[in-house]
């Protein structure tokens, strides 16, 4: 299973930047740089993921994950 994540991101007015999973609403993060918030959203993505792969609500096979920013 292939699964694709797009992140959109912005400059907020006070300079850090915001990153989100639209696949997954409600994830934000922020950062200092654009590079560090599509990080943290990208490791905030595979938290979540993981936390619903242990409670069985993901499917048992190998998980393909995909990050795109727009």
């Amino acid at each position: 299973m292939a699964t694709t994540f797009t992140i959109e991101y912005e400059q907020e007015e006070d300079g850090r930047w915001l990153a989100e999973v639209v696949e997954l609403p409600g994830l934000l993060a922020y950062g200092q740089t654009t590079e560090e918030a599509l990080a943290k959203a990208q490791a905030l993505a595979l938290r979540v993921l993981a936390d619903r792969l242990e409670h069985g609500e993901g499917t048992p096979e190998f998980v393909n994950i995909t990050f795109a920013a727009a």
